[in-house]
């Protein structure tokens, strides 16, 4: 922490109201006349009094004699606390003379401190106290010592304190090396010059926890040698010293081998014994410590076993995910090691939290190999099977997903390890059923196009599940993976009966009367139950209030297939894909089956195809629009069944272009995420001609005299060029706002830091003036979702003078914001008041934006749910449609969920964008632009915003609005 600044900063109290104050603060003559009663209970209400008018400002000369004479030798142990606490706020020293003060403005000697004279009693009490027979007396003395700073008050009292280090209770041997290591500090050199010396004789002989553990302390801060002495003689013990003694080591530990790395060597015993700790704290630190000292495979190895046990040890989810954020780290340079404990890493799985599962499993699938994936695989396949137990309404019952989280892990294990596939694909089809069934029916649609072997065991699985899906996306996919890759006669005869089968006869629309009858039995089905309360008497002979509840019969449900449920329910998009299906297998079947088969099937085909567009015509629903398209579509399939010509223009783009996009689209994203794993890489920078070679063989050996060389992953590291290092002066100046002129009498600018729910602003102040400016005040204000919590306080500024004043405001939501103000002060010379304007703080959304990602089917969702919209019209000097869309990325720090080829000419582009904000605020936005030649090639088009509050929509779409119409400024 910095040091203060001003006397502002030194002093700064807080003060809580309580029930003393109620009615307002006593005055002086009645805090002293309550001061000589015999009631503790007075004495006690009359010093809080006191307490909280002196926090307040008020000097209070007189109560000081009578707190000496009538409360400090009370007996009454809160009372004595009280005193204590008095003696923090209380003057004690004299006020300086207006000539002392004058004589040293003018060069004289500097005002000398003079004590109050009545503090010589309150050394004495103080002495008394030091002395008392109480042990509780004597250790809450020593305790209130650690917080007097003053030599005059110390001096008297050193040699009681020297002389508790040898009493009898723990509790005041422990509290008397606090108190030592307190006056050392302040005034080693003058009041305890012996000072590690006296406490390396009280170590030694020292046999509770925290009294040695308070005394190595003092030894590890004023004097590191006689430590790391004590640490060399105690070594083998060290494990019983307690885990505050074991964690002082560890620090010692990195103090010293950050100072001198050759000294890594005398620690490498301790540090390895503190692994095996029972304490989490303590095992956690020896294994951080250790990794951040050193690269060595031993030393890597014994750390991340450490982290495996604490993550599977602890049930504590922050110390999880802290571990688990460890192990991403090790990751990034010692994956092999870390490959060695995989299976127990995965055993964390059975966390009840799905953020503990989601980080586990990120670990984990960067660290996969052909050695051990069949046993993560299989670790995988029984956490997917034990989700189908879990209640998915209970409290912790992860559900649907953790089960999709699991699935994308076996879909990445699959791609990446084509043996394991056959094992998985079949286990995972049982769930295309439930929560998780768009994950699974996309991944068995990647792996039938993927693994042609696997295709006839996977086609003839999904036609038997087809009637357990229950949601029309994914019977969308069914379906048009049953079109695309059923090319057998045998694959094709049974997915045509079942799809047959599954719509039943046409036609497709629910008469007036089976649709009364319907909605008749449901609204029987929904009514809730009735509740009838009545009194009855028991055997006893007692009276009883009887509740009985009557449900009506629940109807039972029709065996209607779920194809058809879907199609009369006035799916349109779900109708053209049938239509589609239908149409590939009878274009495939030509050379397949015999012509009555295949003149059957066409027909069929034809009736179910009139039958949906008579149903998307008749049927009102929220597809309504898309009639015409379904029209189009159906009359195109119809022409390819019946036109010999269509047939052959259509035929290819029917059974083969569809198949080679689904690949390209594979192959886009195989390629996507090779190159967001390259960017991953760390580049290790090469080493300089004219730095240090360090040889390993030179050294002396008594610095090898450890078990293991911690230094090899050094000596490698600098013999790479590694370092970590950079500035950060570029991204400071970015914050920096000039709030006034360079001609005002006051010069004013502010750094702006942003943490999370914080601002903090650091304000620069400079006198221009050749006067002295007092009471000199910034006052500030805001607008938008902003509260100041802390005030600048009024500063006095020398000719030319300069200070530093410091603002907090809190933010409560993701808006844009402004900070505005005035500097107002009073001229001394011309005893004129002044003010000045401040420019405004613009304070940007972009600080509280966080790219996000998500799946397309929650951005729909949370599309259609969110009720805010900004819709902002594009207008632009950029001419392309993928710079556009970086541009405008960059800008707005979002995260682009649809891919896109850079190669690709076209005239149209949409896109989804996605971030979120560190208020978990959830922003979307919609690109939607195109390159029209009737407008001088310029770009057109809208890009629509949604959130679920107002602020972070309106500001988005002034950040989009600002930002697009500039082109980015591209590098020489």
């Amino acid at each position: 922490m910095p040091a203060p600044t001003n006397s502002n900063e030194s002093y700064c109290t807080f003060t809580l109201a309580s029930d003393v104050t109620a009615g307002g603060l006593p005055s002086e003559e009645e805090i002293a006349k309550d001061m000589e009663s015999n009631d503790s209970d007075v004495k006690k209400m009359a010093l809080k009094a006191a307490i909280l008018a002196m926090l307040g400002g008020e000097p209070m000369p007189r109560i000081l004699m009578q707190v000496i004479r009538f409360c400090i030798n009370s007996d009454d142990k809160q009372l004595k606390k009280l005193c204590m606490l008095y003696w923090e706020v209380v003057p004690k020293y004299q006020e300086p003379t207006s000539e002392e003060m004058l004589a040293a403005a003018s060069g004289g000697p500097p005002v000398q401190r003079k004590m109050l004279p009545e503090m010589l009693l309150v050394c004495n009490a103080l002495m008394n106290d030091l002395n008392h027979p109480n042990e509780y007396v004597r250790g809450s003395m020593l305790r209130f010592l650690c917080k007097v700073k003053d030599e005059e008050i110390l001096g008297p009292l050193i040699p009681s304190i020297k002389a508790c280090l040898e009493h009898r209770h723990p509790y005041v041997r422990k509290n008397a090396a606090l108190a030592i290591f307190h006056a050392h500090r302040l005034h080693g050199e003058s009041l305890l010059p012996d000072g590690p010396s006296i406490m390396e004789d009280f170590i030694n002989n020292e046999t509770d926890v925290s009294a040695r553990r308070n005394a190595f302390m003092m030894m590890f801060n004023e004097a590191e040698d006689l430590a790391i002495q004590y640490l060399a003689r105690n070594i083998e013990s060290v494990s019983t010293f307690g885990d505050g003694f074991a964690l002082l080591v560890l620090e010692l530990t990195r103090r010293v081998c950050r100072r001198d790395p050759t000294q890594k060597s005398r620690f490498v015993r301790v540090l390895f014994q503190m692994l095996s700790s029972n304490s989490a704290a303590v095992s956690y630190e020896a294994a951080w410590t250790l990794v951040n000292l050193s690269s060595a495979p031993t030393a890597v190895r014994a750390a991340a076993v450490t982290y495996t046990n604490l993550l599977n040890g602890q049930n504590d989810n922050n110390v999880k995910l802290i571990v688990l954020e460890r192990l991403e780290d090790l990751k990034k340079k010692h994956s092999k090691i870390l490959q060695e404990l995989l299976m127990d890493i995965l055993r964390a799985l059975s966390s009840p939290n799905p953020d503990i599962c989601k980080k586990v499993l990120e670990v984990v699938m960067d660290i996969v190999t052909i050695r051990n994936v069949n046993d993560v695989v299989g670790t995988l396949k029984r956490e997917v099977q034990k989700t189908t137990s879990e209640a998915d309404n209970s409290m912790e019952a992860k559900g649907a997903v953790y089960r999709n989280m699991l699935v994308d892990a076996i879909h990445s294990c699959a791609a990446r390890f084509p043996d394991v596939a056959e094992s998985v694909v079949h286990t995972l089809m049982e769930f295309i059923s439930t929560d998780g069934d768009m994950q699974v029916v996309l991944f068995v649609r990647a792996i039938v196009e993927q693994y042609p072997n696997l295709r006839s065991s996977i086609l003839s699985k999904l036609l038997n599940s087809i009637d357990d899906v229950n949601t029309n996306q994914v019977m969308c996919v069914c379906l048009w993976i049953l079109g695309e890759y059923c090319e057998d006669a045998d694959t094709l005869n049974e997915a045509f009966e079942t799809i047959t089968e599954q719509l039943g006869a046409p036609p497709y629309i629910v008469q007036a009367e089976e649709k009364e009858a319907q909605e008749k039995a449901e609204t029987a089905a929904s009514e809730s139950p009735k509740m009838v309360t009545k009194n009855v008497v028991l055997a006893d002979g007692t009276y009883a209030t009887q509740t009985v509840y009557s449900e009506a019969k629940i109807q039972q449900s029709d065996n209607t297939p779920q194809l058809r449920k879907m199609i009369l329910n006035g799916d349109v998009f779900l109708g053209s894909l049938i239509a589609a299906c239908l149409t590939k297998l009878c274009l495939r079947a030509e050379n397949l089956v015999d012509g009555v088969k295949l003149k059957k099937m066409t027909v069929d085909s034809l009736l179910i195809m009139c039958a949906i567009v008579k149903m998307a015509e008749v049927n009102v629903s929220a597809q309504r629009s898309s009639l015409a398209d379904c029209q189009e579509r159906i009359t195109m399939c119809s022409r390819a069944l019946l036109d010999p010509k269509a047939r052959s223009v259509l035929k290819k783009t029917f059974l083969e272009d569809g198949k080679e996009t689904f690949a390209a689209f594979l192959k886009n994203l195989k390629d996507k995420e090779g190159k967001e794993n390259k960017k991953d890489e760390e580049v290790i920078p090469t080493t300089q001609a004219d730095d240090l070679v360090h040889f390993r063989q030179l050294r002396s050996m008594a610095v090898q005299g450890g078990d293991v060389d911690l230094d090899d992953g050094a000596d490698l590291a600098r013999a790479t060029g590694y370092a970590d290092s950079g500035s950060l002066l570029t991204t400071e100046l970015s914050h920096v706002y000039q709030l006034s002129g360079f001609a005002d009498p006051v010069y004013a600018e502010a750094f702006v830091t942003v943490h999370d729910y914080d601002i903090v602003l650091e304000i620069l102040l400079i006198n221009r003036t050749p006067n002295t400016l007092a009471n000199l005040t910034v006052e500030l204000s805001t607008m938008g979702d902003m509260k100041i919590v802390e005030r600048p306080q009024p500063q006095t500024l020398g000719p030319l003078d300069q200070a530093t004043i410091r603002a907090s405001i809190k933010v409560s939501s993701t808006e844009t914001g402004h900070i505005f103000g005035t500097i107002v002060y009073d001229d001394t010379s011309t005893m004129e008041k002044g003010y000045i304007n401040l420019n405004d703080i613009h304070m940007d959304i972009m600080d509280y934006i966080r790219p996000a990602t998500c799946t397309d089917e929650a951005f729909r969702s949370m599309w259609a749910e969110f009720e805010w919209e900004n819709k902002v019209a594009i207008s632009t000097s950029i001419p392309g449609l993928i710079e556009f869309l970086k541009h405008i990325v960059k800008s707005t720090n979002m995260c682009c969920l649809t891919p896109h080829d850079e190669e690709e000419k076209g005239s149209f582009l949409a896109a989804n964008l996605y971030a979120r904000s560190v208020f978990g605020e959830d922003a979307l936005v919609n690109v939607s632009v195109e390159k029209k030649d009737d407008n001088d090639g310029k770009l057109a088009g809208y890009i629509r915003i949604r959130s679920k509050t107002q602020g972070i929509a309106l500001s988005l779409g002034d950040r989009i609005t600002t930002v697009q119409r500039g082109s980015p400024a591209k590098k020489a």
